[in-house]
């Protein structure tokens, strides 16, 4: 049975149609990834968020790191699978079979990241990624002394919250908008 064909349960204009800015980076998306994240259609109401959006995710998710591109999508899908997210275990569970080149390991992390083999630092950043979660106000120093017994420098400490904040804040997005992924990104990286 497929998915939904929407993109979200709102009706709201496209207001970016005009905008060169915006039309090249959905060109450049489309060239690079072969179609443009539904994630990105939903902001097209409003052009000032979307460039936010795309500012924020381009910084923690493709912007220099200590942590790798393969880890911050980990953490994104683990996130994402605590919230049950659809949109993001789809679209990031494909990120990280693409980085990866396993498909086996984005199942995993979408699924239950803790059958996974994973090296210790994956582990402590996942295993941290997933309170942070589910119950925030348990996290505490003792999580972010695991994080740095696991040999994370206090950037990547940072950065292992930030990203999985951000997933947060995006899973609730998609949830309230009823988002729905790019049929694509089903096929992709099998």
């Amino acid at each position: 049975m497929p998915q939904p064909d929407h993109i979200t349960r709102l009706d709201l204009p496209d207001r970016t149609v005009g905008d060169a800015e915006l039309e090249a980076y959905f060109q450049t998306c489309a060239e690079k990834l072969g179609l443009v994240p539904n994630v990105l259609r939903a902001y097209t109401g409003n052009p000032a968020k979307l460039r936010a959006f795309i500012s924020m995710y381009n910084t923690l998710m493709l912007g220099p790191s200590g942590l790798s591109k393969l880890e911050r999508e980990m953490i994104a899908v683990v996130v994402s699978n605590a919230n049950h997210c659809y949109y993001c275990l789809v679209a990031h569970g494909q990120a990280v079979r693409a980085l990866s080149d396993d498909p086996q390991l984005g199942e995993m992390m979408a699924l239950n990241y803790r059958v996974a083999e994973l090296t210790p630092r994956q582990r402590a950043m996942l295993d941290v990624a997933w309170p942070l979660t589910v119950a925030p106000h348990d996290v505490g120093e003792a999580e972010r002394q695991r994080l740095r017994e696991a040999g994370l420098s206090e950037d990547e400490v940072f950065d292992v919250f930030d990203v999985a904040a951000f997933f947060n804040y995006t899973n609730r997005i998609a949830h309230g908008l009823d988002m729905i992924p790019n049929a694509d990104y089903h096929a992709m990286n099998r």
